[in-house]
């Protein structure tokens, strides 16, 4: 029955996966916005349902360890796992404006989590490495500011709209809303079995949310990344990618930090670093080989990354 269930769902993930991203191709042609900022956006944010219930659980629990945890281990998950796996498949091509604008805020929003979270580790600043309410409002405030920048100095796609009969709105939403029920149901079933078995095993909450439940709350990301950029569309593959790690950071652990501030104690240093890593990685590989390219083989060198730090958290067991 498990195993049937595993497969219910990923039937579910790759069906939802493909109905999202024809619905939210045809809103992009339709609104005449950029495919990146459809991905940002409507893509992006709703792959990380997933992530925004279990984290926000997590605060309501009062578990800190699941609500950062999740969310640092599916931003890891996303940019060097499944950007690494999409690239491999289909080399992913940027736009100046990601590499000038994109990637670096979601570099420095990953640096700000950890300023925030880790001051007395790296600063000696007060009592404990916590988010407190207030750097939750900060967060939800730079979410805000941000989302409002980058609808504004987008430029609107020009050119001509294929005509297809598919190319209605009410029926785009209805696949878009579809989609993401396939996504977050199909996810969710994957998860509920894979925490089972691992409470099974004995493992800490703090190996569980960035192994376990990062791995299969990303699930939504890695199916439409995957198909996104099957159907060529790269600025949907990697806005799906940078919309969700800005929105982890800011919006689910801003308003994770609101309900009850959250402890970094079972965040060591390697995290962190890993954390920035991956983002400096996909930066560095918007300058070499074939720029604005992530190419085959540093899709390869970010899933040997990813795997050396699974490897780390397998051994601290």
């Amino acid at each position: 029955m498990t195993i049937l269930l595993l497969l219910v769902g990923l039937g579910l993930l790759i069906l939802g996966a493909d109905r999202l991203i024809e619905g939210a191709s045809v809103i992009a042609r339709k609104a005449g916005i950029s495919e990146f900022i459809i991905g940002f956006t409507i893509v992006g944010f709703g792959t990380s349902c997933p992530e925004l219930v279990v984290s926000l659980t997590g605060a309501i629990q009062r578990n800190a360890d699941i609500a950062i945890g999740n969310v640092v281990g599916s931003n890891i998950f996303n940019t060097m796992f499944i950007l690494g796996i999409t690239s491999l498949i289909f080399p992913v091509s940027m736009t100046v404006t990601n590499r000038r604008r994109d990637i670096p805020i979601t570099l420095g929003v990953s640096l700000l989590l950890i300023i925030l979270g880790m001051s007395k580790s790296l600063f000696g600043i007060g009592q404990s490495d916590t988010l407190s309410r207030t750097e939750g409002v900060f967060l939800l405030l730079v979410f805000l500011v941000y989302l409002l920048y980058s609808f504004k100095s987008t430029t609107k796609e020009e050119g001509k709209r294929d005509v297809h009969k598919a190319d209605k709105t009410p029926i785009a939403v209805l696949f878009i809303l579809l989609g993401l029920a396939g996504l977050i149901f199909g996810s969710n079933l994957f998860v509920k079995k894979a925490t089972e078995l691992a409470r099974d095993i004995g493992v800490s909450d703090k190996f569980i949310a960035t192994t376990v439940l990062a791995g299969g709350t990303s699930l939504p990301e890695l199916a439409a990344s995957i198909v996104a950029a099957s159907r060529h569309k790269d600025q949907m593959a990697l806005g799906n990618i940078l919309g969700s790690n800005v929105f982890n950071i800011l919006f689910i652990l801003g308003c994770s930090s609101v309900i009850t501030p959250l402890s970094f104690s079972g965040m060591d240093i390697v995290d962190a670093v890993v954390l920035v890593f991956s983002s400096l990685l996909l930066l560095l590989w918007a300058y070499t080989g074939r720029k604005c390219h992530i190419d085959r083989w540093e899709g390869a060198v970010m899933i040997l990354s990813f795997s050396a730090y699974y490897y780390y958290l397998f051994t601290k067991l």
